[in-house]
């Protein structure tokens, strides 16, 4: 069986939180996309895991994938799976040979364009990882895959066709000086030849789609775990402030190697925070107040009351990125975007992530829908500049207090107070999906189960 874990909103949603929870029967957790700009936090017996690559199951003695549709940066996978070991686990990672490399000149290349839009407002708010241009020459056909790395010559060649070419945008459409280490061929042949050597040594190497396939024939349970969310997929995003690849339900067929008929035969769970967040620049309808040099045209003055309530979800949420430390801008709870997440993935269940977080606030709002063109919406629009324009027809909502969260997880969803479960049973009945999970707190403990999707 299949569980297929996806982002509802914009990122950080606790998807790998979710994972953790529902992941005690999987045999296999499968990352489909994305790379080590993916901040997954773990909390396993007290201890907190903080993941950029490596799929989050493998705390539990998971075997992880990193699929065909991931990037890879060796540098980082063996610097967590060193992390991992020196903190007395033991986790078994497996990489695609489909999937693409990330070398220190895509990195080089990604702070050098985010730097080049930074004085407008196309600047997407990459974590500067290398991701999306290691993408870019995926799709155009020049990039090095990691099974490239096991064969030296094959792995000159190509990067002797593609470094001129990066080393040409930096200095002459750019115009910066390059760091040289970062492309120079002959370093780069020997020290990714190595790594090459490594996943062979250890071997970590599978054509992901025929190895998924066999565990799935002998009765293994999966979990395709996805990396940011619905609205910064490049096809389902608010382009062009999106990541370079597709966190969508979608996705996982194509960055598994596996059929879409596999993904829909299992289950698909959205991953709702209870507000909103997001890192970076681009449009936020139900943004409370803002952060400056992320959202456009903020000037730091929101008004005391919306500041004050900003700060006290993120400070409580812990809303800062997992890779960046930067603080994430929070607002509302948007249904629209839930909506459009729902469509684009067919979710067959919902889990809603920090519950707790809001507990003091005595009024909240919910997006319901937007206004665009004087026209009411129940949809995000297409593009990017219409979003910009909407704005958001709130629902209120009377709040709840702080509770002791420990024992309503024991206790399970009617613990929770009345309130609560006004707010979770409207967003369920908004999106025509039931409740899978509702989480009060960063631990596994710390969140109730109304159903399991692999029982």
């Amino acid at each position: 069986m299949t569980v297929t874990i996806v982002g509802a909103q914009l990122g950080d949603e606790g998807k790998g939180g979710i994972v953790d929870l529902f992941g005690e029967p999987a045999d296999v957790v499968v990352r489909y996309q994305g790379g080590d700009n993916a901040g997954h936090t773990v909390v396993h017996e007290g201890a907190e895991y903080k993941l950029s690559l490596v799929p989050s199951g493998v705390v539990r003695d998971k075997t992880g994938v990193l699929g065909n549709g991931c990037v890879v940066n060796p540098r980082t996978l063996f610097d967590e799976l060193e992390m991992l070991r020196d903190r007395e686990l033991d986790p078994d990672v497996r990489v695609a040979r489909r999937a693409h490399v990330i070398f220190p000149y895509h990195r080089v290349l990604d702070g050098i364009e985010e730097e080049a839009k930074s004085d407008s407002d196309q600047e997407v708010g990459t974590t500067g990882r290398g991701i999306g241009p290691t993408y870019e020459d995926k799709a155009a056909r020049r990039g090095v895959r990691i099974g490239d790395l096991t064969n030296r010559e094959v792995l000159r060649e190509r990067l002797e066709y593609v470094i001129p070419q990066k080393q040409a945008v930096a200095e002459e459409i750019f115009g910066v000086s390059i760091d040289e280490e970062a492309f120079d061929t002959d370093a780069l042949v020997e020290e990714f030849s190595e790594y090459g050597k490594r996943f062979e040594r250890e071997g970590m190497l599978v054509e992901a789609g025929e190895y998924l396939r066999g565990r799935l024939d002998d009765g293994a349970n999966v979990v395709f775990e996805g990396a940011q969310g619905t609205m910064i997929d490049i096809d389902h995003g608010n382009f062009p402030y999106v990541t370079s690849s597709n966190p969508t339900a979608g996705g996982a067929a194509t960055g598994s190697g596996l059929g879409p008929g596999v993904i829909g035969d299992g289950e698909v769970i959205g991953i709702i925070k209870a507000y909103l967040s997001r890192v970076g620049s681009g449009p936020m309808p139900t943004e409370l107040a803002g952060v400056e040099g992320d959202t456009p045209g903020y000037d730091g003055d929101a008004g005391e009351r919306e500041e004050e309530l900003a700060e006290l979800i993120r400070e409580k949420g812990g809303e800062y990125g997992t890779v960046t430390g930067r603080p994430r801008r929070v607002g509302w709870l948007d249904m629209p975007v839930l909506r459009h997440a729902t469509r684009a993935s067919g979710f067959t269940g919902l889990a809603i992530n920090h519950i707790d977080t809001l507990a003091g606030i005595d009024e909240l709002k919910v997006g319901h829908s937007y206004t665009l063109d004087g026209e009411k919406r129940t949809a995000v629009p297409a593009t990017t500049e219409r979003w910009a324009g909407c704005e958001p027809n709130y629902r209120t909502f009377d709040g709840w207090g702080e509770v002791d969260w420990e024992t309503v997880s024991e206790d399970g969803y009617d613990a929770l107070p009345t309130n609560a479960q006004t707010y979770l049973d409207y967003v369920s009945d908004e999106l025509e999906t039931p409740i899978y999970a509702v989480g009060v707190g960063p631990g596994r403990d710390e969140s109730i189960v109304l159903k399991h999707p692999f029982e």
